[in-house]
């Protein structure tokens, strides 16, 4: 049975991962699990670039990555299901922090969704990828149209 399920999430594709989500959710509905849903912002300070914004920018960002998750878990799953979601915004690297939260709440599986690959990444997407190799939980791949 599983207890947890983490379902990862890019707010700034909404459309691709509609279904990812309403997959964890059915999936989570099946076995009375708790639904996590984590985005990661990416950490803007720790690269080159970092020196470009302010320091203020990271907050911001992560603000509206927060607004942006749960206006998209509320338009997929709906208002009442939200409620009891779990909402994750993390900083960094998308596949170490969806390892990372997955390891910290005790998933039991990571949905996570993988755009049809082009020759660099033939199977997975990178994060996707990433995640499945490196995951110590069972990893269900919604696979998403091109």
């Amino acid at each position: 049975m599983t207890a947890s399920i983490l379902a990862a999430i890019d707010v700034t594709q909404p459309a691709l991962d509609a279904e990812v989500l309403r997959v964890a959710d059915r999936l989570a509905r099946l076995d009375g699990a708790r639904l996590d849903v984590i985005t990661v912002v990416p950490d803007f300070g720790m690269s080159v670039v970092g020196q470009y914004f302010d320091k203020e920018f990271h907050d911001r960002a992560v603000a509206r990555a927060r607004s942006l998750l749960d206006e998209f878990v509320t338009a997929v799953i709906g208002a009442e299901a939200n409620k009891s979601v779990r909402h994750i915004v993390a900083t960094g690297k998308a596949y170490e922090e969806i390892l990372h939260a997955a390891r910290e709440a005790g998933a039991d599986l990571i949905v996570i969704g993988a755009h049809k690959p082009d020759l660099r990444d033939y199977l997975l997407g990178p994060n996707a990828a990433r995640v499945v190799r490196h995951s110590d939980c069972s990893v269900y791949v919604v696979r998403q149209p091109a």
